[in-house]
């Protein structure tokens, strides 16, 4: 047999063995796009969009990571009380405003796979807190809902929430 065939028959051989269990279930997802990205490309999150531009978040969720997001949607931003986000949005909170999307990453990638059925606390955030996340029955992280999870990005991992978390501090 010829090298070069020798050569074809290895890589054959390599590509399902290395491949396989990336795609195990179908949840192998590719993409180029950072959290910002796809955050951005989504117009559900254009006010968690301007929030970051707001907190100068974005070159940080750009960043190598991983990161897990708990992204908020538009409507969970609405469901604040009245005057909550364009008070947040003013340049004099900048902080509190930092602390309130620092608290919905968690400087890992943690997949919905790996929560299922369970009951824990996460990994700090990147405000420092922590997140009480219930993954028994759907995934519930201090009182949001996970309602679309595992949006993948090249620097992490988003899961979509219906409420904005709140720092206790």
């Amino acid at each position: 047999m010829s090298f070069f065939r020798k050569a074809m028959v290895a890589i054959a051989l390599v590509i399902p063995a290395v491949t396989a269990p990336a795609i195990a279930g179908g949840m192998y997802k590719k993409t180029s796009n950072t959290i910002v990205d796809v955050a951005a490309s989504n117009p559900d999150f254009s006010t968690l969009v301007t929030a970051l531009k707001a907190a100068d978040l974005v070159d940080a969720l750009k960043g190598a990571g991983p990161f897990t997001v708990f992204a908020p949607t538009n409507a969970a931003f609405a469901a604040l009380p009245a005057g909550t986000v364009e008070n947040l949005l003013k340049p004099e909170n900048k902080a509190k405003l930092q602390a309130v999307l620092t608290y919905h990453v968690i400087p890992a990638k943690i997949e919905s796979s790996a929560l299922a059925g369970k009951k824990l606390t996460s990994p700090a955030t990147l405000q420092g807190g922590t997140l009480a996340i219930d993954a028994t029955k759907g995934v519930n992280v201090a009182g949001a809902n996970v309602v679309s999870a595992d949006v993948a990005a090249s620097n992490g991992v988003i899961h979509v929430i219906d409420k904005v978390l709140l720092p206790a501090n």
